[in-house]
């Protein structure tokens, strides 16, 4: 387990050296991203040493929390009206909450970028969107259900990486995270054995149908690896098990999740980095009012090199492979 015994990193003491580091990185990255995640790969390494011994430890053995939650980054003084369309403009400068990203994503694997999502840009912008689908992140006015980031994609990412550069008008949107190694010991162990031997038919979101109105069917283990410490792949929404008894210990786990979740109010100047094989995340309604200033994520998708079984690299943009 984790010697990081809190999921919180403050990093304002650190704030002139991370401005003079994310100073270093070329500043419109659109333009040559192989050349940006080159240079982030050898920039990252004088990331503050206690930032660095953290994100080690995560990568390696993660923490009880499921998360990392950088706060007291240094936030961009000035910027432009949230997006309203996808992708960003190529010759868009940098921003900030990027700038964070690639950096403290760069010493804990490879971002990832996927074909069939978002046009298969590695940064994506993360704002509300009229008449967006309910499973869009896009979404605003619902409730994003609980789900593991793509755990019907054979090349699923290890970490999900949100930075904040502008919240919601009232400060109401919340990224729900609730963890395994939590959610576990409230299983009964019957429900355990049944989700470890069972896999489960799964639906895959609106972006890998194809066009189609349902699309291909995955796959999925919601608890495998080690029995007494498993990883986790659960979507409340497009999970479709079969069998009643599995039903069953689902709902079961699925509550379990609800008992543990912790809310997370993501402010400017925070960076959360989700285990995404650990945990399960959701994110909370907001109220948008279309005035150029509403909520702005950026997000970026990390695989670790170390926990695959064939060759990737930084800025690779992957197809869509069901499990």
């Amino acid at each position: 387990m984790s010697t990081v015994l809190s999921p919180v990193i403050d990093a304002t003491d650190h704030a002139a050296e991370l401005t003079a580091l994310a100073a270093q990185l070329p500043q419109v990255p659109r333009q040559d991203l192989d050349a940006f995640f080159a240079a982030a790969a050898k920039l990252c390494t004088q990331l503050p040493s206690s930032t660095l011994e953290a994100l080690r430890s995560f990568r390696v053995q993660g923490n009880e929390d499921g998360y990392l939650l950088v706060r007291g980054l240094p936030v961009q003084s000035e910027l432009p009206p949230t997006p309203t369309s996808t992708p960003a403009p190529t010759d868009r400068p940098l921003i900030t909450g990027e700038a964070w990203l690639v950096l403290f994503g760069s010493v804990l694997g490879l971002p990832t970028g996927y074909r069939e999502l978002r046009s298969g840009t590695l940064y994506h912008d993360v704002y509300p969107s009229p008449g967006a689908h309910y499973l869009s992140s896009e979404t605003s006015e619902t409730l994003l259900e609980f789900h593991s980031e793509m755990a019907y994609h054979r090349q699923q990412p290890h970490y999900v990486m949100l930075a904040c550069s502008r919240p919601d008008h009232e400060h109401r949107a919340g990224t729900l995270v609730a963890s395994v190694r939590k959610a576990l010991p409230l299983l009964a162990e019957e429900d355990r054995k049944r989700l470890f031997e069972q896999p489960s038919p799964c639906n895959v979101d609106v972006a890998f149908r194809g066009g189609d109105e349902i699309g291909p069917t995955a796959t999925v283990r919601v608890l495998h690896g080690d029995e007494n410490d498993p990883l986790l792949g659960y979507d409340r929404e497009l999970l479709a098990p079969t069998d009643p008894e599995f039903a069953k210990s689902l709902a079961k786990l699925s509550q379990a999740l609800d008992d543990v979740t912790e809310q997370i109010n993501l402010e400017p100047g925070d960076m959360l980095i989700v285990d995404n094989y650990r945990t399960t995340h959701a994110r909370t309604p907001f109220t948008p009012r279309w005035d150029g200033k509403d909520r702005w994520l950026h997000r970026m998708y990390i695989r670790v090199p170390d926990k695959l079984d064939y060759p990737a690299v930084a800025g690779e943009v992957v197809s869509f492979e069901a499990r």
